[in-house]
């Protein structure tokens, strides 16, 4: 009993230490293009159009639109949100304050340089989507949102979710949030993006979890040829 206990002590540390890392990892592709400055993605084009006509911070509005979109999720689907749903959006707002706030982090000066943050950003981006998701603690609130409304409409997940990110790309760029090259390269790119790192990220967490049990579990361990209670040769 105290070894089960052990055991999903472990998982449990385990899946919440690799959402976390995963969110960490793509706030730091959120802030990389962010600083390219040649266009964010759309919720992003929001948030830095909400900070620029209102102050605030970037990662601060990222957490407030969060919560809203986490309340209409709740008032739709009439259940309460999971904590996943909280912790992803209080968390991924402060690293991106985090990451923006570092005095070291500056912006590129050349062209190379801002399409060079730009192409890292969304590959980062998309990676640490893939290990936040494979985690399997929760949607983060705009999955959420995503879910819910394709429940409720009956509409196909992919137009659902283009929906969401026209109506935000609009009022994003309403607020003179940056739309540019980078906007139109991230909405292209991201769903094949994930589509590769999620299956890797996932297989990873398996395999590492799948381990773990075996060496805890004495039962689960492969048998050694010289295996034997202890007793030398000579005393037998």
């Amino acid at each position: 009993m105290k070894d089960q206990k052990h055991s999903r002590w472990n998982k449990f540390l385990f899946q919440w230490s690799v959402f976390f890392i995963g969110l960490f990892i793509m706030a730091f592709g959120i802030a990389l293009m962010i600083k390219a400055d040649l266009g964010s993605a759309p919720w992003d084009v929001l948030h830095i159009g909400l900070f620029a006509q209102f102050g605030l911070s970037i990662g601060t509005w990222s957490i407030i639109m969060g919560f809203f979109v986490i309340l209409a999720t709740s008032l739709l689907t009439k259940k309460k949100p999971q904590s996943g749903a909280f912790l992803n959006m209080v968390s991924v707002g402060l690293f991106i304050d985090f990451y923006l706030w570092l005095p070291f982090f500056h912006d590129p000066v050349t062209g190379f340089g801002k399409w060079m943050f730009l192409i890292i950003g969304i590959l980062i981006l998309g990676f640490g989507i893939g290990l936040y998701i494979s985690s399997d603690c929760g949607a983060g609130p705009r999955d959420s949102l995503m879910l819910a409304l394709t429940e409720k409409s009956g509409m196909k997940v992919s137009n659902i979710r283009l929906l969401m990110e026209l109506v935000v790309l609009f009022f994003g760029w309403m607020l003179k949030g940056p739309v540019s090259f980078g906007t139109i390269l991230f909405c292209v790119t991201i769903g094949a993006i994930v589509g590769r790192t999620l299956p890797y990220c996932q297989k990873l967490v398996k395999f590492v979890l799948e381990r773990s049990e075996k060496y805890e579990d004495i039962n689960k361990r492969s048998v050694r040829i010289n295996h034997h209670d202890g007793i030398s040769k000579e005393i037998r």
